[in-house]
């Protein structure tokens, strides 16, 4: 069993580490130590359920893996917590972090556990993005101190902005995988009639696809930057960060294209630094 993450001014809880490797770490950093914790709780069951839905282990033990987290979600708001989940329950006392968030969340792990998504309907893309994304956004906003409407609108566009960049970004590797994200609508516009994934990343009309992806995501991000805009600049910093630094990406990938040989593309140091010098203090 797992220790209880107990820690120190100078020490890092459990959570923490486990997102030392993340794009988010320093923007979650940026945070008051209660408020950075919150999230770095929210990081780790983020984490632990993607581990389970991406195993090797078969689809039966992946759902039945996930099906336990609901479980032990169900111990938790209950009161009955497991002293490896005592961050977790102090993270959702403090920020009335609602179990239906952490529910999709799960939900949409099981979408990836239950089978190999491929081309999706525009519908059933929603609905992944916001369970994936949006719903961990919803977990953040209240971490980050901001109320409704503003902190629902926020997550539902910053959520879905991120996700379809990073579906973008991961389309050679989910190919590999044999999942394939990129709506069965977009496709039949840019006439691809398969949803093979390794038939449509080497479609030559693969691009307009990842060019209404984009633009579908740049829609987000600036409806996203509206909502931040009206905010104190102390309690939108880490949103910011995660935005800015998920739309240089974006923006990298609209430079790149979409023909093959398609090299990698991830944010840099200095482009990561950057962002944070220039968003993450007051």
């Amino acid at each position: 069993m797992a220790q209880l993450a107990v820690h120190t001014e100078d020490e890092e809880p459990v959570a923490a580490r486990r997102a030392a490797g993340s794009s988010f770490y320093f923007a979650m950093r940026m945070l008051p130590r209660e408020r950075r914790d919150a999230m770095f709780e929210i990081y780790s069951f983020c984490r632990r359920v993607d581990d389970i839905a991406d195993t090797p282990a078969p689809r039966a033990e992946r759902l039945a893996g996930l099906d336990r987290w609901r479980r032990e979600l169900d111990a938790v708001y209950a009161g009955q917590v497991a002293p490896e989940h005592r961050g977790l329950a102090r993270a959702i006392a403090e920020f009335s972090l609602r179990k239906e968030d952490f529910i999709a969340i799960i939900e949409g792990m099981e979408m990836d556990a239950a089978g190999d998504i491929r081309a999706p309907d525009l519908a059933t893309f929603d609905l992944y993005c916001d369970r994936v994304a949006s719903a961990v956004g919803r977990l953040s906003v209240r971490a980050f101190g901001m109320g409704e409407p503003d902190g629902e609108q926020l997550a539902h566009h910053l959520g879905r902005a991120l996700q379809i960049t990073n579906i973008l970004r991961d389309v050679d590797e989910d190919a590999e995988n044999g999942r394939l994200y990129l709506p069965r609508e977009l496709l039949a516009e840019a006439g691809i009639d398969t949803t093979d994934p390794t038939a449509v990343v080497g479609h030559p009309a693969l691009g307009q696809v990842g060019a209404a992806l984009i633009e579908r995501a740049r829609r987000h991000f600036e409806a996203a930057d509206e909502v931040m805009d009206r905010q104190p600049r102390w309690m939108v910093r880490a949103p910011r960060i995660m935005g800015k630094v998920y739309r240089a990406i974006l923006d990298d990938l609209a430079v790149r294209g979409f023909d093959p040989p398609r090299e990698p593309v991830r944010v840099n140091k200095l482009t990561l630094l950057m962002v944070v010098l220039q968003y993450g203090f007051v």
